[in-house]
């Protein structure tokens, strides 16, 4: 647990995403709000979830959709150049996803001095973008050869938008990307984003990795929280913080403290 307990120093941390705006170049790009309006949006985001207290931030592309499993360079260099302009009102660790990409979102993170990725990095699927097999044995050379050995690996395990082809049990297939792929922590998703992940998926996987930060990664919400917590060393949040709870809408500010309020008392 050494890089991510130095990383988050608090117990228990809630990484909170900025989903940014659709990158230039796919479906759902705005043209008229431009690469001006994916920034603005994102600054909103940041300041909201910072003043509320969240432990870290991770920025992501959530909304190109569709997706890709080989992730266009001018999305990658948008997100490089958004951040960038935001690295002066960063006051958290940051974090990088470039979906579904490892090897651009390790790209990313060497680029814009982000302290932590997530990914999916190991197993095999059938998802909604075609039949899905990451690499993590580039990815994590790719990372070595950025000189980011540093860099806190965020492993999520359980895909969303797919099923695995590995018939082993969740559990199984987690203790083994431990062995095999060197994370520094397990994720574990519902089945898409918002969605919560199973708390005997949470279990089953803390069980066997008492050793490893095991975070819930989707899904989380105010009313769930404290039960998450009392499992999972942590989690990822995006929409629950938003207006009416809705992933594609603006960071709600209240939402945002609302939970982290949640948060401190079940800290103790």
């Amino acid at each position: 647990m050494t890089k991510f307990a130095d990383l988050f120093p608090a117990i228990k941390p809630v990484i909170a995403m900025v989903h940014l705006n659709p990158m230039p170049g796919t479906p759902l790009y705005d043209a008229d709000a431009g690469i001006e309006g994916i920034y603005r949006s994102a600054l909103r985001d940041l300041d909201a979830l910072q003043a509320a207290g969240v432990d870290a931030v991770m920025f992501g592309n959530e909304n190109d959709r569709p997706y890709e499993l080989k992730v266009d360079i001018a999305t990658t260099s948008a997100m490089a150049f958004v951040i960038g302009r935001l690295a002066e009102r960063i006051e958290k660790p940051f974090g990088v996803n470039v979906l579904w990409d490892p090897d651009s979102t390790v790209a990313l993170a060497a680029a814009t001095g982000a302290s932590f990725v997530r990914e999916i990095f190991t197993g095999t699927y059938a998802s909604d973008m075609g039949p899905w097999t990451p690499n993590a044995g580039r990815a994590m050379r790719r990372a070595r050869q950025l000189d980011r050995k540093d860099l806190v690996i965020l492993n999520n395990v359980s895909a969303e938008f797919a099923a695995s082809l590995d018939s082993r049990p969740l559990a199984d297939r987690a203790r083994s990307a431990v062995f095999s792929s060197i994370p520094d922590a397990v994720l574990v998703s519902g089945a898409i984003t918002g969605e919560s992940a199973k708390m005997v998926d949470l279990e089953s996987v803390k069980k066997v990795l008492p050793d490893t930060p095991v975070l819930a990664n989707t899904g989380v919400k105010h009313a769930t929280v404290a039960d998450v917590l009392k499992v999972a060393d942590g989690c990822v949040v995006g929409s629950s913080l938003k207006i009416d709870g809705h992933t594609w809408n603006a960071v709600d500010p209240q939402r945002a403290k609302d939970f982290m309020a949640i948060v401190r008392k079940t800290r103790g």
